[in-house]
C-alpha cells in the first residue's frame, strides 16, 4: 500500500518514540527518597526532652521499676476503684522480629525501653482487664518504636499494635465490635500517645513556664478500634503546689483539646516518677509504691548479661 510521505515520516517518528520512550526502563519505578527526620519538638537535640534521659547506669541494675497506683476509670458509666501497675524496663530487641532477644550475641541487636501498663478493674457485671507495652528506642524517649494493647472482657476481646516503619505508623487491629472487625490503617509519625505520656513525660527538661504544643494521638488502651483522634495539644510545665503532691514535683498541664484536660505530677529527682495523674475522662493515677526488682521468670543463658548487683535483688523506695 503507497503512503504518503508525510504520513511515512510520522509513522517512523512514533516507532522510535516507542522505541526509547516506551522501552521497560521508563516503565522501572522511581526509589523512594529515604527517610530523613525532621528537626521537630520531639527528635530536636537540646530541645524539650532530654534524648539521653533512659542512658542513665539506674537501668542497667537488670531489675525493672515496678511502680502500684490506687486508680479510678468510669467504666459502664461509673467510676471503678482498682490498682493500677506500671513496669519501667531495659531490654534487648532484635530488628529480625522486633521483640525482646533471646540471644544477646547477634548483630542485629538494640536497647529499648519497654513500659508495660497493666489492670484489672472490677464491675458489677465482669472485671475488664487491659495491658499495655510501649517501646522506645532507649536514646529516643518520645518516638514510639512499638505499641501493643489488649482488652478482655465477657463481650469479647480487642487487640490493636501499632510500629514504626521510619515513614509512618501501621496500626492492626482485631475488634469484636461491629463495624470494625479486623483490619489495618496508617497513622502520621512524629506525633505522642496519650498511653504513652506518663513515661515520655518524664523526659521533659523540667522549667517553669516551659510551653509546647504537638500533636497526640488519643488514648488506646481501650475496647474500640475507631480511627485515633488525633488532637493539636498544649503541653506546659510548673512548680506543683507542696499541698499537690508527697514530694516536691512538676506539674504538667496537656490541654488535647477545649474541655479536654489532663495533668501529670512528676517527681523532681531523677528518675522522675510520675506521682499522680487526672484526666478529662475520669481517669486517675496516686502512687502506692514503687519497688525495683526482676519480675520475671530466670532461665539459664550463657549468653544473657548479668549485674552486679544481682538480678533477683529488690529495693523498695519510699513514697514520701
Amino acid at each position: 500500500m503507497y503512503l504518503p510521505s508525510h504520513v511515512a515520516l510520522l509513522g517512523s517518528v512514533v516507532v522510535a518514540t516507542c522505541l526509547t520512550g516506551c522501552s521497560s526502563d521508563s516503565k522501572k519505578k522511581v526509589a523512594p527518597k529515604p527517610y530523613v527526620p525532621t528537626d521537630n519538638v520531639l527528635t530536636h537535640r537540646g530541645g524539650v526532652f532530654r534524648q539521653q534521659w533512659a542512658m542513665d547506669r539506674l537501668w542497667e541494675d537488670g531489675k525493672a521499676e515496678v511502680a502500684t497506683y490506687a486508680a479510678t476509670r468510669v467504666v459502664d458509666g461509673e467510676p471503678r476503684q482498682f490498682e493500677h501497675t506500671q513496669i519501667t524496663v531495659k531490654e534487648e530487641f532484635n530488628q529480625h522480629y522486633n521483640v525482646k532477644t533471646d540471644d544477646y550475641q547477634r548483630k542485629d541487636n538494640f536497647p529499648v525501653m519497654k513500659v508495660n501498663q497493666f489492670c484489672a478493674i472490677p464491675t458489677d457485671s465482669y472485671p475488664y482487664h487491659f495491658l499495655t507495652s510501649l517501646f522506645f528506642r532507649r536514646d529516643q524517649p518520645a518516638m514510639l518504636h512499638k505499641l501493643t494493647t489488649s482488652s478482655q472482657e465477657w463481650c469479647g476481646n480487642t487487640f490493636k499494635a501499632i510500629t514504626d516503619d521510619g515513614l509512618q505508623y501501621t496500626q492492626a487491629y482485631n475488634s469484636y465490635w461491629d463495624g470494625q472487625g479486623a483490619g489495618r490503617r496508617q497513622l502520621r509519625r512524629e506525633v505522642l500517645f496519650e498511653d504513652a505520656l506518663p513515661y515520655t513525660l518524664r523526659s521533659l527538661r523540667f522549667a517553669p513556664n516551659l510551653s509546647f504544643t504537638s500533636p497526640i494521638y488519643e488514648l488506646q488502651q481501650t475496647s474500640q478500634a475507631n480511627v485515633p483522634v488525633l488532637y493539636q495539644a498544649r503541653i506546659r510545665v510548673e512548680e506543683a503546689l507542696t499541698t499537690d503532691a508527697p514530694q516536691p514535683a512538676w506539674r504538667v498541664v496537656v490541654a488535647l483539646a477545649p474541655q479536654k484536660q489532663n495533668v501529670y505530677w512528676f517527681a523532681k529527682e531523677y528518675p522522675n516518677l510520675l506521682l499522680r495523674q487526672t484526666t478529662w475522662d475520669g481517669r486517675t493515677l496516686s502512687l502506692k509504691q514503687v519497688r525495683r526488682y526482676a519480675y520475671w521468670p530466670q532461665t539459664p543463658s550463657a549468653t544473657r548479661p548479668t549485674d552486679s548487683v544481682g538480678e533477683n535483688a529488690a529495693t523498695t523506695l519510699p513514697v514520701q
